[in-house]
């Protein structure tokens, strides 16, 4: 009945759902917006929330991640519980998105339009980041097995993920990552595995036209995603659907398009993504994120200078 929303200017709301009413949530989140970046992404466990946003050191940026007490309105002891490392300039590629799944967090990390950054091992731009949720380095992280790899990196090579769910069939977690024009993609979060980028665009090239690479949509050695589109839906919030209230999508994928402004849902057959049909398109704008309650009523919300909270029922 509840919801806790962000603005990237800063702003926390926690929603009530049963009487629509809105309350501002007290904070002292050192975020700055700044170009793609701002407060982003919002989990809760219990009394403890983790906020994904960007942040400033000299004149330079990155995600970071804060964790926090909700105690009524208010966030309180406040700490940064994970920076991605090193600072850039760049205003784009910032991510984020944070899901948890047991006891581990999991968090994307923006390129920052870097490119093959996300191929350097030694930081964590453009990567899928996985910590406990007391801040500590799983044991069973990948740099087990690649001594090159920072303890925190769990995946590599991804450009911009901007969605993030749990499959509640195989339990994994899968991401929707941005691609440049073309290479949109939606893939799972596989212990020690590299997209690729910016050595493969999944079919995409610059937005100049040019090849990225030699042009392949993939090579081995990479993870190859489950699902592609050419061209870039701007594909942004993922949720996969587990509710009653719309039986024929159950463990389907809802995925919401940015630079369409549809919502679509991506069926699947023996976990395979086999075909993806539109629901609604043009109608509340850039469709950003979604989440879904226990009756499996949808929501969503739309990345609009003046947006609203949607509710979708049957």
């Amino acid at each position: 009945n509840q919801l806790l929303i962000t603005q990237k200017s800063g702003e926390i709301f926690l929603i009530n759902t049963l009487n629509y009413s809105q309350t501002l949530i007290e904070h002292n989140i050192p975020l700055v917006q700044y170009g793609q970046g701002g407060l982003l992404d919002i989990i809760s466990d219990g009394h403890n929330i983790w906020v994904t946003c960007s942040v400033e050191k000299n004149g330079k940026y990155t995600t970071a991640i804060y964790q926090s007490i909700f105690d009524k309105d208010k966030l309180t002891k406040t700490k940064l519980f994970y920076e991605a490392l090193p600072y850039i300039k760049s205003p784009y590629h910032f991510g984020s998105r944070i899901e948890i799944l047991d006891d581990y967090i999991y968090a994307s990390i923006g390129e920052r339009g870097g490119g093959m950054i996300a191929q350097d091992t030694t930081n964590s731009i453009g990567s899928i980041i996985r910590l406990h949720k007391d801040g500590t380095i799983p044991s069973d992280n990948p740099y087990q097995q690649n001594s090159e790899w920072l303890p925190e990196l769990y995946q590599i090579g991804v450009r911009n993920p901007q969605g993030m769910s749990i499959d509640p069939v195989t339990k994994k977690i899968f991401i929707s990552n941005h691609g440049p024009k073309g290479g949109d993609f939606i893939g799972p979060i596989i212990s020690g595995s590299n997209y690729g980028w910016k050595e493969i665009a999944w079919g995409g090239t610059n937005y100049s036209g040019t090849k990225v690479g030699d042009g392949s949509a993939w090579k081995p050695g990479f993870l190859k995603p489950d699902f592609i589109w050419v061209p870039s839906i701007g594909v942004g919030g993922i949720k996969f659907y587990d509710g009653d209230a719309f039986p024929m999508w159950q463990n389907s994928l809802l995925v919401g398009s940015l630079k369409f402004q549809y919502l679509s849902i991506l069926h699947r057959k023996n976990n395979t993504f086999v075909n993806e049909e539109i629901i609604f398109k043009d109608q509340i704008g850039r469709i950003r994120d979604i989440e879904v309650n226990k009756k499996g009523e949808i929501f969503l919300i739309a990345d609009e200078i003046e947006s609203h909270l949607y509710l979708l029922k049957p």
